[in-house]
């Protein structure tokens, strides 16, 4: 027998669905309207006659911000498991002395606040003479990643059974090797979920950006949007295509990694 779920159970998540998605909506709507229908009182529910010349503008004008955001997002990715995997497979396999006390200082890290990262960034990085580069802002939203990145690992290959890695070492195989060819392999799910989430942070990222890479030649999307409204605050269907461009990656990525990113972010939840 199976206990059917009320109605209003479901009427309730349909309406706060549509509450919580309603500003993206209304976002694809202010995109499709003309900038003579904009002032319109009451507004268009829905886009009647709708132009793509806001699509238009993004396309000739925020390519490069997009592109750099990409750059940026992907080295983020590969800088940040290349950093935590290794990590916590020491942390969950090896236990190295003091591997508690870094676990805890890696959700101290997770506490600061990023305007205090930034600011220290900026110090070094101005001595350095590195501000106003793509390098610098994968190094600094890769310390923003590694902690989650070394805490979600760490759950996963927990759960991975001794017995492999036992076998591994009969077969003749290091610590290197088991991690590259036992342990890697079969924490699919966690790596997409790390990458993915990673991948996230260095896309929206704005305070490390508006820091760090506020007057170079190649900028994220983020401050293109910035510097955007501010030059045309009166364009907002452009303001609002650039929006709805900049969330399309995100989008397609969450809704295709889903399934791995459940079965990464609960993995070390259940012990056998």
């Amino acid at each position: 027998m199976t206990s059917r779920r009320p109605w209003w159970n479901t009427l309730l998540g349909v309406v706060l669905t549509a509450i919580m998605l309603f500003p993206v909506y209304w976002m694809v709507n202010v995109s499709l309207t003309k900038s003579t229908d904009m002032r319109r009182n009451p507004p268009f529910l829905f886009p009647v006659d709708p132009t793509f010349e806001g699509y238009t503008k993004v396309l000739t004008q925020q390519l490069p911000y997009l592109g750099t955001s990409l750059i940026i997002g992907l080295g983020t990715v590969v800088l940040t498991v290349a950093l935590a995997a290794p990590a916590a497979f020491a942390l969950a396999k090896l236990r190295p002395i003091g591997g508690g006390a870094l676990s805890f200082v890696l959700l101290i890290a997770q506490m600061i606040p990023g305007i205090i990262m930034a600011m220290g960034f900026y110090a070094i990085y101005l001595n350095l003479g590195i501000l106003d580069t793509i390098p610098g802002l994968i190094v600094a939203d890769s310390t923003l990643a590694v902690p989650f990145a070394v805490l979600i690992f760490t759950a996963f290959m927990s759960g991975i059974p001794n017995e492999l890695i036992s076998a591994a070492k009969i077969d003749g195989a290091g610590a290197w090797r088991t991690f590259r060819s036992v342990v890697m392999p079969i924490s699919r799910n966690s790596v997409v979920t790390v990458s993915l989430f990673t991948f996230l942070w260095a896309w929206s990222d704005f305070i490390f950006a508006s820091t760090l890479d506020s007057g170079g030649d190649l900028q994220p999307i983020t401050m293109g949007i910035y510097r955007y409204i501010g030059n045309n605050n009166q364009e907002w269907n452009a303001i609002m295509a650039t929006a709805v461009v900049a969330s399309i990656p995100a989008a397609v990525l969450l809704v295709v990694a889903q399934r791995y990113v459940a079965a990464g972010v609960t993995a070390g939840a259940v012990k056998d």
